[in-house]
């Protein structure tokens, strides 16, 4: 829950009845101010970086939003690297988000350079992102143009691939990532939503908190029109999105997860069936949703017992990142596995590959798993000596024939692969598409068909509103009674997923 500073009164500053009841409404959009950055541990853990330098940029163009732009990029970073832009949320600013996030991290650590957005009181009273106003929120208006002449300065300052430009952020933060991927899909190659909603899911402020604590009652193909028409006449290819949502957040409940599922799998055209389910650290399972060529287009993080916020987890392992503070929660690195999600980690996107020439192996696959090994095989390319495998983004094993047998897997545990060939200098080509393998063993998935009153009793479904969800993965069920009934797939402990047209799905 918000402390009392986040509700405080707003009357003082308002002139009239109307305005304070904006006002209030703003109070749920609001975060806890976090400690100031000389004085958070995030802000010493960076300072002793030998790398960039964190600075504000006054110049960077058509500016109709009134924002403040902050940049971050690593000491000689190359032309060609991608861009990420991160969002902080309200009554936050550019400098929390860089000190407790983690993305200065992975900007040293795989060569990207990052541009931190701020807005201020003179625009929002809670200094919120205004993503519930459609003067401020939609393509070559308010904030949202400004945040793209932002991106525009830093293409142009750091020689970057226009074709690898990123966008996250935290709660209306978040809500203004979900619209700036709507806006200009040609302009984000993926977005990441952290507690965050729909895009276009308000347009006016008094909508904005019916859109954060309610089912809006929508169809994927009304969710995904809202996004389609915030560019008309754009045909692709779309934005790869990233939902973070934690299961015990009462300011952006989790039905908005659902809703961002809906609306970009309807988005995407892929339907709203996962491809697979994975447990990862920190309570959290991550579903993918993926695209005609097998590579996942939009993935759900749902993090168990996890209030409003973003997920950081402090220390200096590789998948480790951030600080805690007000509303950076210690649970699990979302920043580490959204940029392997968007291929960071590897200079051609993807997770792995490399600079080399050779063209990507074809017709990779999955021929056979065990509870501790995944066997895969591809087809063979031309010029090529040997071949490099990555799992979940990191090198995992070269061969010179075109089949591996990758070992030391986690018995139920999803693994995403991909393969590069290798010349005769020993650079790595372009990465394959991904597959995923999933050893066997572990836990084994269980069905289960009752009516919705008894599902909420039985622990795998909740209710809000009158209306039910299925836990973990936020799944809508329709009206919290006894004349409802689905099947529910228990895919990893304590995450289910609706299962009418067959179990297993």
């Amino acid at each position: 829950m918000h402390p009392p500073s986040a509700h405080r009164p707003l009357l003082r500053t308002l002139a009239t009845a109307c305005v304070a009841i904006v006002a209030l409404l703003l109070g749920l959009l609001g975060l806890a101010a976090p400690a100031s950055a000389s004085a958070h541990p995030g802000a010493a853990a960076r300072a002793g970086a030998a790398a960039g330098t964190f600075r504000q940029v006054t110049d960077f163009g058509s500016n109709p939003g009134n924002l403040q732009m902050y940049e971050y990029a690593p000491a000689g970073l190359s032309s060609g690297a991608p861009v990420v832009v991160a969002l902080h949320g309200c009554t936050q600013s550019a400098t929390d988000y860089y000190n407790d996030s983690g993305w200065a991290k992975f900007a040293d650590q795989w060569g990207f350079a990052v541009v931190f957005p701020q807005t201020t009181t003179a625009n929002n009273i809670e200094k919120c992102f205004s993503w519930f106003d459609s003067s401020k929120d939609t393509r070559g208006n308010g904030e949202a143009a400004s945040i793209l002449a932002m991106v525009t300065h830093a293409e142009q300052q750091f020689g970057s691939d226009t074709h690898r430009v990123y966008v996250t952020g935290l709660s209306a933060g978040a809500g203004m990532t979900a619209d700036l991927l709507a806006d200009y899909p040609d302009v984000f190659a993926g977005g990441s939503v952290d507690s965050g909603l729909p895009a276009q899911c308000a347009t006016t402020l008094t909508a904005a908190s019916g859109c954060q604590m309610n089912d809006q009652h929508l169809t994927p193909a009304q969710w995904g029109k809202k996004a389609k028409d915030s560019d008309p006449g754009y045909s692709g290819p779309w934005p790869r999105v990233a939902i973070w949502q934690g299961t015990a957040d009462y300011t952006v409940y989790p039905v908005n997860a659902t809703e961002l599922v809906a609306q970009w799998t309807d988005v995407w055209g892929i339907g709203q069936t996962p491809s697979s389910t994975r447990s990862l650290p920190g309570s959290t399972t991550e579903t993918l949703y993926n695209d005609a060529t097998g590579n996942p287009a939009v993935a759900s993080f749902s993090i168990s017992g996890m209030g409003h916020g973003l997920a950081v987890d402090p220390g200096s392992g590789a998948g480790q990142c951030g600080a805690t503070g007000a509303y950076f929660l210690d649970t699990i690195c979302s920043s580490y596995y959204t940029a392997l999600f968007w291929g960071l980690d590897g200079p051609g996107g993807g997770g792995g590959g490399g600079t080399g020439s050779l063209p990507a192996p074809a017709n990779l696959k999955v021929t056979a798993t065990t509870d501790t090994t995944a066997a895969l095989s591809w087809g063979p390319v031309d010029s090529a000596v040997s071949y490099t495998l990555y799992r979940d983004g990191t090198e995992t094993g070269t061969t010179t024939s075109t089949h591996y047998t990758d070992t030391g897997l986690t018995a139920g545990t999803s693994y995403t692969y991909t393969v590069a060939a290798v010349d005769a200098s020993g650079a790595a080509g372009a990465a394959s598409g991904a597959v995923t393998a999933t050893a066997t063993g572990g836990f084994t998935p269980r069905c289960f068909t009752a009516d919705n009153y008894h599902q909420v009793a039985a622990g795998r479904a909740t209710t809000s509103g009158g209306y039910v969800y299925a836990a973990g993965s936020g799944q809508a069920m329709g009206l919290y009674n006894v004349f409802v009934t689905h099947t529910l797939e228990e895919t990893a402990p304590g995450h289910y997923i609706v299962a009418d047209a067959g179990c297993p799905a």
